[in-house]
């Protein structure tokens, strides 16, 4: 496999750039370091093919449900032209050739923009930025991939060709066998030799048997292992001598444990130690309940500096925020005067935190031994986490290795590396193998939830009732920065994303899909301390909230139809006008009128489009969601059940954080501590769903998140039409 090379030195030009270009200046040369098993040989940083003819594929993204380790398999198994039934997969070793770039523009929305393309590409590769995020897997590693799957394939048919006596060129490859006429051999044949042949220039993809599982809904790869219980998350790791280990960490702000009652734990039956930290409390145990129940009986107790983070004073920060000046973040022609005077419409919109709520909590187990110390957890970022772990462990960080599990929901919630710093220090301390597990109520209170926001918008109308001039003023916290700050080296953090605290994540997404003239989009930075993070859908859960909503408003006051409002101020949008019209089709659309309980939203998001209709109802005090439909565009698709699995996902989890997935903040703690009180849809109050894939040949777009942010909007202004009252504040509560 070719290795990445730099031509000469970077330079980037803007102020503070150089310093950036200081610290990721010299090109670099790297090697794979996937390991083969015995009777495997190895085809460069992706693949392996064994004597027994099974190919096993390196997977550089977290598995958190996505598909992800059906979806590269499959293209590498696509060029290669293997057999679907013999393909395998193992998490990637940290390598700086999986590095994400493009996360460093789709999970930090352009925030580093300024930066030159080369100079990203840099940096990902030194820091092994292997993140998981921002929708990037396929649109990141497809190229990858199937180079990967096409030199293995041009490999195996030099191999075959050179027993034959006939060109390579001639030879085909699929089902697992290299065929030239009635001749045929098993890849397993093949494979030893094929590793020792050279690659063509160029790399034929496309040609010679590929193709044939390109577009195809095969089976995931995943599944049977998470259905008969043999798929191994990092609370399932198992090592001789190993402990179990519970922890308290303080409320939210810069809390330090002042006390506890040790004596109590002794008095809980296989507790084994109690460790403390100036910011946490742990317990080990022969149990993990164990553990728990002598936390609970020890009562750590924590002092927090400054007031305690509330609703009120979350609500205060953001409203002084919205009063000061804001920076300006996205223009269209000049706005001017336009959004002043009579005749401007305007409403104020508010977003509650929202919490991750994934089904499983943060874990990790961690090892030390003859020096190394090895720790398996779910991680979107696996070098930060190493990082992490080595710093708490008073080690170098090619002194530890981590193994990437399975991850049990929502992969933002995996950049949070505290957990592995945890596990490596209790490791250290107890001096054998530790499992550490959050628990339910401890995931809530120390979430990196979805940040709070406000926006005000406004709007003039033209005379013939169309949009002339839009605004949005959004106060929220810099979570782009706060991001950066966990995931990226401090040195780029500052240097890269320019002076103030203006934050392009923070209102991602506001932009108005719609051809308006003249659009302003300002973000008033508040200062909160809350512990904020990417939650599914980022910015957009609530700026595509403020948007649709409010686009609503404006064709009521226009006296037009919702559906045919929107399509009329798309100008040339022509893929979400066949979103809008497709779903209103699919969905019975009969106008959103008073009384039909209709409500449809749509949005642009990472290259694809999205339409969702909405059928809701108050019940007992309550908004009920009895439908939901949606038109998909997100251009080629690798593997269409994928995708229609991450739209359903999208559509339950926009539909959380539309009626719930948030708690009340009180004394600097969410005061809810179960699944059950976050309002969460159940199986029983889950709306019947309905997804039209609209088939496209355009560049793949992200899938992940697109189906979350417009769920909102449609449930709200079903609402409306089914209430006659509008619903400004997520989550939509009665």
């Amino acid at each position: 496999m070719a290795v990445i090379s730099r031509r000469g030195v970077i330079v980037g030009g803007g102020a503070g750039v150089g310093l950036v270009v200081a610290w990721a200046l010299w090109p670099r040369r790297y090697q794979p370091n996937l390991a083969a098993a015995p009777g495997e040989s190895l085809f460069g940083a992706w693949l392996k093919i064994g004597d027994d003819g099974h190919v096993t594929v390196a997977v550089p993204q977290l598995e958190h449900g996505q598909g992800v380790y059906t979806a590269l398999p499959q293209l590498v198994a696509d060029e290669l032209g293997a057999d679907w039934r013999t393909i395998a997969i193992e998490p990637a070793p940290l390598n700086p050739l999986y590095a994400n770039p493009l996360a460093l523009t789709e999970l930090f929305e352009g925030q580093f923009d300024r930066v030159p393309q080369r100079l990203r590409d840099t940096l990902a590769e030194r820091a092994t930025l292997m993140l998981t995020g921002g929708s990037t897997s396929i649109r990141m590693f497809e190229e990858g991939a199937r180079e990967a799957g096409a030199a293995a394939r041009a490999l195996l048919c030099k191999a075959a060709a050179a027993r034959w006596n006939v060109a390579w060129s001639d030879c085909v490859a699929e089902g697992g066998f290299v065929r030239h006429g009635t001749q045929r051999l098993r890849f397993a044949e093949l494979a030893a030799a094929a590793a020792a042949e050279s690659l063509p220039e160029p790399l034929p993809l496309g040609v010679q048997g590929a193709g044939r599982l390109a577009g195809r809904a095969v089976p995931r790869l995943d599944v049977p292992a998470k259905v008969d219980g043999s798929a191994s998350f990092a609370g399932d790791i198992r090592l001789p001598d190993m402990v179990h280990a519970a922890i308290r960490q303080g409320p939210i702000g810069d809390s330090r444990l002042v006390g506890l009652d040790r004596a109590a734990a002794d008095r809980i039956r296989g507790v084994l130690a109690v460790v403390e930290n100036p910011r946490w409390v742990a317990v080990a145990a022969t149990t993990w309940w164990a553990a728990e129940r002598a936390l609970a009986a020890i009562h750590p107790r924590f002092a927090t500096p400054g007031p305690a983070v509330d609703d009120a004073g979350i609500a205060a920060a953001l409203d002084a925020a919205l009063a000061r000046h804001g920076a300006a973040l996205g223009r269209i022609g000049t706005v001017g005067d336009r959004l002043q005077g009579g005749g401007v419409i305007t409403a104020d919109y508010a977003a509650a935190p929202a919490l991750h709520a994934a089904p499983e909590t943060p874990s990790a187990t961690a090892a030390y031994r003859d020096g190394r110390l090895e720790l398996w957890l779910a991680t979107g970022a696996p070098a930060v986490a190493r990082a992490a772990a080595a710093r708490a462990a008073g080690l170098s960080e090619g002194a530890v290795v981590v193994h990437v599990t399975l991850a049990g929901g929502r992969s933002a919630a995996t950049f949070d590396p505290r957990v592995a710093e945890q596990a490596a220090l209790l490791t250290m301390r107890l001096k054998r193998p530790v499992c550490l597990s959050w628990s339910r109520g401890e995931e809530i209170v120390q979430d990196t939830m979805r940040a709070p926001a406000r926006a005000r918008l406004s709007a003039r109308l033209a005379a013939n009732g169309t949009i002339a001039a839009w605004g949005a003023k959004i106060a929220a916290p810099a979570t782009g920065r706060a991001l950066a700050a966990r995931l990226l080296p401090s040195g780029f953090v500052t240097a890269a994303s320019g002076a103030g605290h203006a934050d392009r994540y923070a209102v991602a997404g506001a932009m108005p899909p719609y051809a308006i003239p003249a659009v302003a989009i300002d973000h008033h930075p508040a200062e909160l301390a809350l512990r904020i993070g990417h939650v599914r859908g980022g910015a957009h859960g609530y700026t595509c909230f403020f948007t649709e909503s409010f686009l609503d408003e404006l064709a009521r006051a226009a006296n037009s139809e919702p559906l045919s409002y929107r399509i009329g101020m798309l100008g040339g949008n022509a893929r979400l006008a066949r979103c809008l019209s497709t779903v209103a089709a699919l969905g019975g659309w009969d106008g959103g009128g008073p009384g039909s309980g209709q409500g449809i939203a749509c949005h642009a998001f990472r290259g694809s489009f999205v339409a969702v209709l909405a059928e809701a109802e108050l019940a007992e005090g309550r908004p009920r969601v009895g439908r939901l439909v949606a038109a998909v565009d997100c251009g080629r698709m690798v593997n269409p059940d994928l995708v229609l699995q991450q739209i359903e996902g999208g559509l339950l989890d926009g539909l959380a954080m539309a009626l719930g997935a948030s708690s009340p903040i009180a004394a600097g703690l969410p005061t809810h501590r179960r699944l059950g009180a976050l309002g969460l849809p159940r199986l029983a109050d889950s709306p019947d769903i309905n997804v039209e894939l609209i088939r496209s040949d355009e560049e793949a777009g992200g899938v992940a998140e697109l189906a979350v942010p417009p769920v909102a909007p449609a449930v709200a202004n079903a609402l409306f039409s089914a209430t006659g009252r509008r619903w400004r504040h997520l989550p939509l509560r009665a």
